[in-house]
C-alpha cells in the first residue's frame, strides 16, 4: 500500500483529497508537523482560498522550509499549485514558495470568461510526463480558481479559458494540478494514482 502525507494547514480541501486517495488504496497521513514532512515519502499540498493567508499558515506552522527543501515527489493541488511559484498578485502581492519561476496573476474577466474559472475544461497535453501517464488531450478536468499560474517551461498540460491556463506543471520533483483531481472523475483518479506510483 502506498503512503502519502497530506499537509493539513487550515487552507485546504483535505477531507475530499484524502477520500480520493483512500479510494485508490493509499494510506494517508494528515499532518502539520515539519518532522512528518521531512520523513515523508511523498507529499500533497492542497489549497483553497487566498495565497497570502495560506502562506501565513505555512509560516506559522514552520512548514515553508521543509516544503522548499523536500527532495521527493511533491504535488500541489489548486491553490497548492499556485503556491509552488515565486509570487502572487493576490492580496496586494504575496511571496510564495519560490520553487517554480513566475508570478500568479488574476484571471481578467471578459464577456466569454467570467472569473472565477469554475467548471469542466478540456486539457491539452504539452509534453509527456509520468504524472500524465494514460491522460490524453481532450480529457476533462474540474476547475475552480480566480488566479492563474504563468504559462512557461513548467507547463505539462493546459486548458483554454480565453487564454492558456497551466493545468499541470512540473519542475524537478515538484508537480502541480490547477484543477481538482479529487473532483475530476476518472482523469483525476488516474493522476493521483500516477503520483502515488512515482518513485520516492
Amino acid at each position: 500500500m502506498r503512503e502519502v502525507t497530506l499537509i493539513g494547514y487550515g487552507s485546504g480541501n483535505v477531507a475530499s483529497v484524502r477520500f480520493a486517495l483512500e479510494r485508490l488504496g493509499a494510506r494517508v497521513r494528515i499532518t502539520d508537523d515539519p518532522a512528518d514532512v521531512a520523513e515523508a515519502g511523498r507529499v500533497i499540498l492542497p489549497g483553497v482560498g487566498a495565497a497570502g493567508y495560506a502562506m501565513q499558515r505555512l509560516k506559522a506552522l514552520d512548514l515553508i522550509e521543509p516544503l522548499r527543501g523536500f527532495p521527493r515527489p511533491l504535488l500541489g493541488v489548486c491553490l497548492g499549485q499556485q503556491l509552488l511559484f515565486d509570487a502572487s498578485a493576490e492580496d496586494g502581492g504575496a511571496d510564495l514558495l519560490g520553487l517554480i519561476p513566475g508570478r500568479v496573476e488574476a484571471i481578467l474577466p471578459a464577456p466569454s470568461r467570467p472569473s472565477p474559472h469554475m467548471g469542466w475544461s478540456r486539457l491539452t497535453i504539452r509534453r509527456d510526463d509520468p504524472l500524465l501517464d494514460g491522460v490524453q488531450s481532450g480529457d476533462w478536468a474540474y476547475f475552480v480558481h480566480g488566479f492563474v499560474c504563468p504559462d512557461g517551461p513548467a507547463t505539462l498540460a493546459a486548458a483554454d479559458y480565453g487564454a492558456p491556463v497551466p493545468a499541470v506543471v512540473n519542475s524537478a520533483n515538484r508537480w502541480g494540478c490547477q484543477f481538482h483531481p479529487e473532483r475530476s472523475a476518472a482523469l483525476g483518479a488516474r493522476i493521483l494514482k500516477n503520483f502515488l506510483e512515482l518513485p520516492a
